[in-house]
């Protein structure tokens, strides 16, 4: 292997030997991540794109990049074959496989040293040992480390681990014994729930990991997931970097993480440490690594042995905030054969956001569409690992992540609360996410006391979808209420928002609207000249016409007339569903009127600027993540994106100014976390019949891939009967009939790709019993 010598200015305990160059076989926020530190190292960067990923960030994050094929997985990014090859061709040494993908692929670790390349990762014997659950009980069990009693064993059927089950361990938890991330995991209460909990299991887990060996186990009460970061050399060193407190969650991932854990105190700690340690040495374990642990929050002395992670973590930049270090940098000097240095000191408390494409309105169901415009919060003592850029497509073909908020502070507090206050700052324009949620989170009692556990962000998520009105318009959030509490994601769009809205359509074909407009998307194009590869979209379309018939003011002879806009919420909302009555009247640039669903005229008025701050390069240059290492603590942000078009609006003797971008007739708008997306629409023709119809369409409820269509043509369907199957990031949503009656039109086939809100189906409720 050819090295070269370099003397870390960073840690001057670390050892001298280090690669030249190392492909990053990931993508997203951890390869633009993983980049930043091999550029600080002085290290060359390879990056991989699909076919998908052609203009994404992590492509111009890195040195080189190569195309290893087609957008699905299966064809990039888990083609082990395609990956060796980019790395021969590049003169890669070494390679880093992030998280996910074939970051625990034991055949792929295998594959690289076949090929002369380092694996930045442990040896494959450890990740097969931890990768099968069942085994790594077994093994970790033997070394004194403890376990939730449960059953399974590879080629036990669902009546053999029934039997094998103690009643007294009820509620259970079943789970795969292959993969992760909550996949296929189901609890069963009762012995009368757990065939078909076990049966759903099997299918998901088949899906996504190929292996549909299951085990059972007894469900902690008020579980919390609590993990340890531990760090193993090849001189024999295993150390742990505390832990970190990972119970919020939803559909068993990880949304917010923290580090330290409020629920533990120096012994508990000290003894999950030791216990993480000891399961490390077990399986002969190098690199970076996360022993999890799920534990009883009402007896947090009472401990067991989840599973290991062999890889880095999504939620490892808390522990580098409170530690002061840089865990891939620590992944690369272990690999190159260096010494681990002493553990260093703990300081202060530290929490991550990770920022989603999609809705917790809809149960949290994958979203998708372009980053029509984007901001990221900066400043002291905030970090953002981010894959965004203006014009990034997401698709159902990856993880649903897209970037992370990472806040410290000196205590537990000071670090929630600057967390709040960067979402805040955060917008995604062009794609539903769920950074409104996140701050709602962060604002709950039972969240701001600690007391947690891993079912709290979902009945929190209930909570609020059963607020009356919360879904009157599907898709809108509420601006925060007096005091900056913000209101509960999910909630209608307040007047204020609809009125922007509509003063935004009214002031893209003024004179004035248009030339402000276009000069801020000149000063975004002119602030990221430095980067010739940064991807700028024009967030708004302009039109170059000055006829004033053009203009939707109202105007004729006598007195200006009322212009009015439904506004539907919702990217590409259908004028189907409910929509909110705006008129306006007057020019928006110098002063006009609106109404909001029949209320009093306001005035209002409305004008186009650039972003605050402008817009910092996203390029090569960056690498898109906060400073790490020594100083990181105090280090801000660097590489996030701020700039685009802004939107301030003057209503009922206020002034708001809103993050804007516009895709057709909807209207993107977003201030304090939250983010509307309001869609223009045509009123349904009763005449036409189409009036009444909404209830009677079935539509996908997210982007993805239809797998499954049960029924035909002319069949009559049940109210609740499954329509059809679509499947995203391999998870299968069932779609089912609103209504008893026939179905009349059925486009959804299996193997199409559906956008969400796609129509699949309509049911004819009058077509019930064979009439019409």
């Amino acid at each position: 292997m050819s090295v070269k010598r370099a003397v870390s200015v960073r840690n001057s305990v670390f050892e001298e030997t280090m690669f030249s160059r190392v492909l990053i076989a990931n993508r997203g926020e951890i390869a633009v991540r993983v980049a930043r530190t091999l550029r600080a190292l002085g290290i060359g960067s390879v990056a991989v794109y699909s076919d998908a990923d052609a203009g994404a960030r992590h492509v111009r994050a890195a040195d080189e990049a190569l195309r290893i094929g087609p957008a699905p997985a299966a064809d990039s990014y888990l083609n082990i074959g395609a990956i060796l090859g980019a790395a021969r061709v590049s003169g890669a040494e070494a390679v880093h496989p992030g998280y996910g993908f074939l970051s625990e692929n034991a055949a792929f670790a295998r594959a690289c040293a076949a090929a002369g390349l380092v694996f930045i990762g442990p040896p494959p014997a450890a990740i097969e040992a931890m990768g099968d659950k069942i085994a790594a009980k077994r093994t970790v069990s033997a070394a004194g480390v403890p376990v939730v009693p449960g059953t399974g064993e590879p080629g036990m059927g669902d009546e053999e681990l029934i039997a094998g089950l103690d009643e007294r361990w009820y509620p259970v938890l079943v789970k795969p014994s292959a993969g992760g991330g909550g996949k296929g995991m189901r609890v069963a209460r009762s012995p009368a729930e757990l065939p078909a909990a076990l049966a759903a299991a099997r299918r998901e887990a088949l899906v996504a990991f190929g292996d549909d060996t299951l085990l059972v186990e007894r469900y902690v009460a008020s579980p919390r997931h609590i993990e340890i970061q531990v760090l193993a050399d090849t001189h024999g060193t295993v150390l742990h970097l505390g832990e970190r407190e990972c119970s919020l969650q939803r559909r068993h991932q990880k949304i917010i993480e923290e580090a330290p854990s409020p629920l533990l105190d120096e012994g508990r700690r000290d003894a999950m440490g030791r216990a993480a340690v000891e399961a490390a040495r077990s399986v002969g374990y190098t690199g970076a690594g996360t022993v999890e642990f799920i534990v009883d929050g009402g007896h947090p002395d009472d401990f067991f042995f989840m599973e290991m992670n062999t890889r880095l973590q999504v939620e490892h930049p808390v522990t580098e905030l409170v530690y002061g270090l840089d865990l891939v940098e620590a992944q690369l000097r272990v690999a190159a054969g260096e010494r681990l240095p002493a553990r260093p000191e703990r300081r202060g408390h530290a929490v991550e956001a990770r920022i989603y494409a999609e809705d917790p309105a809809r149960g949290f169901l994958p979203t998708g569409g372009t980053v029509l415009g984007l901001r990221e919060p900066s400043g002291a003592h905030v970090r953002v690992d981010s894959g965004l850029a203006p014009g990034t497509v997401v698709t159902s073909a990856y993880d649903p992540m897209l970037a992370k908020v990472a806040a410290w502070g000196p205590d537990r507090a000071t670090a929630l609360r600057r967390l709040d206050a960067a979402l805040a700052q955060t917008a995604v324009l062009g794609v539903t996410t769920n950074i409104a949620f996140l701050r709602d989170l962060l604002h709950d009692p039972d969240v701001q006391a600690g007391r947690l556990d891993t079912s709290l962000a979902e009945r929190i998520a209930a909570a609020a979808s059963a607020t009356p009105g919360a879904n009157a318009t599907p898709g809108a959030n509420a601006t925060p209420a007096a005091g900056g509490t913000p209101a509960p994601s999910g909630t209608p769009a307040p007047d204020e928002v609809l009125a922007a809205a509509a003063l935004a359509r009214v002031l893209v074909r003024e004179p004035a609207g248009m030339e402000g407009e276009a000069a801020a998307v000149a000063s975004t194009r002119a602030s990221t000249a430095a980067d010739s590869n940064a991807a700028v979209v024009s967030t708004a379309v302009v039109s170059t016409a000055v006829d004033p018939w053009d203009i939707p003011d109202g105007w004729r002879v006598g007195e200006h007339a009322w212009t009015t806009f439904r506004l539907a919420a919702g990217p590409g909302a259908s004028g189907n569903g409910p929509a909110a009555i705006v008129r306006t009247r007057g020019l928006a640039s110098a002063g006009a009127e609106v109404t909001v669903g029949g209320g009093e005229p306001m005035a209002a008025s409305a004008r186009f600027s650039a972003a605050g701050g402008g817009a910092s390069s996203v390029g090569a240059g960056s690498g898109g993540t906060g400073s790490v290492g020594a100083s990181s603590v105090g280090a801000s942000s660097v590489g996030v994106y701020s700039g685009g078009t802004d939107l301030s609006v003057t209503y009922g003797g206020r002034t708001i100014r809103f993050a804007y971008a516009a895709d057709g007739a909807t209207t993107w708008l977003a201030r304090d976390g939250r983010a509307w997306a309001l869609t223009e629409v045509v009123a349904p023709s009763v005449r036409s019949g189409q009036a009444g119809r909404a209830d009677a369409t079935v539509r996908s409820p997210m982007p993805g891939t239809v797998i499954a269509v049960p029924v035909t043509a002319g069949q009559a369907v049940a109210a609740g009967q499954p329509i059809a199957v679509v499947e995203a990031m391999k998870m299968e949503h069932t779609v089912t009939s609103p209504l008893a009656g026939t179905v009349t039109e059925l486009t959804a086939r299996p193997g199409q790709q559906v956008t969400m809100d796609a129509p699949l189906a309509v049911i004819d409720p009058q077509s019930e019993d064979g009439g019409s």
